[in-house]
């Protein structure tokens, strides 16, 4: 499917950009709609089989379905009975939680209400039966027989017995006050010493959850602005960055020196093993510093010239989103569709959580345990949320790609067609879905060992030696910087497939060998813009989180503000994370077009480039600097072919 092309006729094939269109990787679209159609069998099997009426519906400890007649389990007392009239799913110690297992340890029982005020004695039990007709004992018991047979303390819920109220939809009695589940809350939270602190944080957030709503609003308009300012401060910002830099590691090299040449005259005159050790430990970090300061200042000396392209593709970047704004929005459509599959896929696992045959355990209760092939379905839909997910990432790559491909070789803007988004979303799936689900499973294929061993490591913990321990923690390192690679050389295949119509391989062929040939201005756009657009993520969270302190600031009614402050900074990131990625992501893209752009084009009649002016600025600006330093045949001059005159501009 492209993969065994030769890199030769890569080469010598020009790129024709948006000229024709063809379906790419029809297998793959044809094996990852077999995927879905299985993933669609699960949750019809989950459902067919009475797991969606065991999930919406509950059913107690002996397998009887709440609200409904069921049929007698082998060997399991109290199974098999006519519960039409009783509803409601009630846990005698709802607040035992077995946090390793992550269930309830209690018997539960199908009542037909659930107690709405706290029964402190089995005497208030016995009167709540009574008066309600609700039995919250279990079923070989009598109202009559709470207060007098011995058997009570362990079939009768422990009391006092907890305000509850039935959980929509799904028919759980639930106590109301979430005190019930602090111990489960303080085991997830460590910080938290003692309930109150916890009640405290609880509160701090009801109460503030208007102030929490707002600066996620802020966050969201602060994310907007800053894209809009980075266009028009780029040049300014990008070098203040660089200074910065550099004049930090200086200024770290030189206290590191003057802190050790100061040891060094209080350590002659105190003659101690620590002192030498001390004295010693400051030269070597002296000398790192040193070395890094060097080889720092060396690679901004190299790559001052590819730094002006880095501004120049920011500023393009923002001309992009003026005339393609729908751009801004594509976060949120592929958040929309992510969290819709995601509320699928928890469905249908909760739905597998309560399929298969009733088996007694070594408590005498009903669990439902699948045998044979069908326990593999788990794994089934583990690698489902890994591919989907992907895929719908990688949908939006392909999208955002297809709109800047669009901008970028259409001569006239003023051409350009009315929705380029949607231009792009047509031809992704008219033609492009199997290249995106291609480049998925193969970050899909990355991941699943990668989480392997996270699983593996995180259940070994403490048990492992060292060695396997180093061992382990590397394999994971390595798998996530592959990931990372692969992520990266995906995102630029996806690109050349909507300006080529190429398959997954000979795009990313392609796209590998333009990367290479402008390794140098990969380097620069990737660790001067994606240190631009870090900072600008933490300029967002730093601005959201002082807002936040300044608003809270005037909110008496609880002192703890680190969950509503931790609530507020982590939306703030999100957010920025999501807008300025789409940012990083025009800007990849802008400079694949570029690239190809200068390698085709030479600026003379009939191969005219279609770069914007401000690109074309950069190429002429480098053109001259080569002619007149006589480094035609240099770097520079290897990533750039000669203008020729007459070039025009778009």
């Amino acid at each position: 499917m492209g993969c065994c092309s030769s890199a030769a006729q890569s080469s010598k094939r020009e790129w024709k950009p948006l000229e024709d269109h063809s379906c790419t990787d029809v297998p793959w679209l044809l094996l990852f709609i077999l995927f879905c159609v299985g993933m669609g069998f699960i949750c019809g099997f989950s459902i067919a089989t009475g797991a969606a009426a065991r999930l919406l519906s509950g059913y107690d400890s002996y397998g009887n379905i709440c609200g409904q007649k069921n049929v007698k389990v082998e060997g399991i007392v109290n199974s098999g009975l006519d519960l039409t009239q009783k509803k409601y799913v009630f846990f005698l110690d709802p607040c035992n939680i077995d946090i390793v297992h992550q269930k309830i340890k209690s018997l539960a029982l199908c009542v037909s209400a659930c107690p709405r005020k706290e029964l402190k004695t089995l005497a208030d039990v016995q009167k709540f039966a009574e008066t309600n007709g609700s039995t919250l004992c279990s079923y070989e018991l009598q109202p009559s027989e709470y207060t007098t047979d011995p058997r009570a303390a362990k079939l009768c819920p422990k009391y006092p017995v907890p305000e509850s109220a039935p959980i929509p939809f799904f028919h759980r009695c639930a106590p109301v006050n979430i005190s019930c589940y602090a111990k489960f809350a303080e085991a997830l939270i460590t910080f938290v010493s003692d309930s109150s602190v916890l009640h405290r944080l609880i509160s701090g957030v009801m109460t503030s959850k208007e102030i929490i709503m707002g600066l996620c609003l802020l966050s969201l308009v602060l994310s907007m602005i800053l894209m809009v300012i980075i266009r028009y401060i780029s040049r300014v910002l990008v070098w203040i960055l660089t200074i910065i830099v550099i004049l930090g590691s200086l200024g770290g090299t030189g206290v590191l020196w003057w802190l050790y040449a100061k040891q060094r005259i209080s350590a002659s005159a105190v003659e101690s093993q620590i002192a030498k050790e001390n004295l010693q430990a400051l030269l070597i970090y002296a000398i790192s510093a040193t070395v890094f300061t060097v080889i720092l200042f060396l690679i901004m000396l190299i790559m001052r010239k590819r730094v002006a392209l880095t501004i120049a593709l920011f500023h393009v970047a923002g001309k992009v989103f003026i005339h393609l704004p729908l751009l801004v929005f594509q976060p949120f459509w592929t958040f929309f569709v992510l969290i819709l599959f995601w509320t699928y896929w928890i469905t249908v696992l909760l739905f597998l959580g309560t399929t298969g045959n009733p088996v007694p355990n070594e408590e005498g209760f009903v669990e439902f345990r699948m045998v044979g092939p069908l326990k593999y379905m788990w794994w089934y839909h583990v690698v489902g949320l890994i591919w989907i997910s992907e895929f719908i990432l990688a949908c939006q790559q392909m999208t955002v790609a297809g709109a800047v491909v669009t901008y970028y070789f259409t001569r006239e803007k003023r051409n350009l067609p009315f929705t380029p988004i949607l231009a792009s979303v047509n031809r992704l799936v008219c033609y492009h879905l199997g290249t995106v689900a291609k480049g998925s499973f193969i970050i899909t294929l990355v991941k699943i060992p990668r989480m392997i061993l996270m699983y593996i490591h995180t259940q070994l913990k403490g048990k492992e030696n060292a060695c396997a321990r180093c061992m382990l923690k590397a394999c994971i390192c390595c798998l996530w910087c592959l990931e990372k690679c692969l992520t990266y050389l995906n995102q630029n295949a996806y690109t050349a497939t909507a300006i080529n119509s190429t398959n997954f391989c000979t795009s990313a062929k392609d796209a590998f060998v333009i990367l290479v040939e402008n390794a140098l201005r990969v380097a620069a756009i990737n660790t001067v813009g994606d240190f631009m657009l870090f900072l600008g993520k933490v300029l967002i969270v730093c601005s959201t989180g002082l807002a936040g302190i300044m608003l809270l600031n005037y909110q008496r009614d609880y002192t703890v503000w680190v969950l509503p402050l931790i609530i507020v900074c982590l939306f703030a990131f999100l957010v920025a994370h999501c807008f300025l990625s789409i940012y990083e992501m025009v800007v990849d893209v802008l400079f694949l077009c570029f690239a190809i752009d200068t390698k085709y084009n030479d600026g003379s009649p009939g191969r005219e480039f279609y770069m914007d002016k401000v690109l074309m600025e950069f190429v002429e600006n480098s053109r001259k600097s080569m002619k007149e330093a006589g480094r035609g045949g240099g770097a520079e001059g290897r990533e750039l072919k000669p203008m020729a005159s007459g070039a025009s501009s778009s």
